[in-house]
């Protein structure tokens, strides 16, 4: 089981929207909102790393999603060995970049 934290940011006008497809989504968990920056933090459980970066793809492609990223991640049981980092962490890793606004 992986358990991660996902940092999503909606337009603030479609907040409540974004709110609601999230709750949807299977293994996902609405854990705060600020109303006033439009950022959301989720939970997410699933099987393994690549159940993981499907439910970050998801939540990404969800409409009036700003950005979506995985700010942090738990293994807690994973049967596979990997030998190195799976092509789609570092596909996510690259493409992820916090916009300047969000830094301010």
């Amino acid at each position: 089981m992986n358990i991660s934290g996902i940092l999503v940011v909606a337009k603030l006008e479609r907040q409540a929207d974004v709110v609601e497809a999230l709750a949807g989504l299977a293994g996902i968990e609405v854990h705060q909102v600020d109303e006033a920056s439009g950022r959301i933090i989720v939970i997410q459980e699933a099987e393994d790393i690549h159940a993981e970066i499907d439910g970050v793809k998801r939540i990404k492609a969800l409409p009036h999603v700003v950005m979506a990223d995985m700010v942090y991640h738990y293994i807690a049981d994973d049967d596979k060995n990997y030998e190195e980092i799976p092509p789609e962490l570092v596909e996510q890793e690259q493409a992820c970049s916090v916009p300047a606004y969000l830094n301010e």
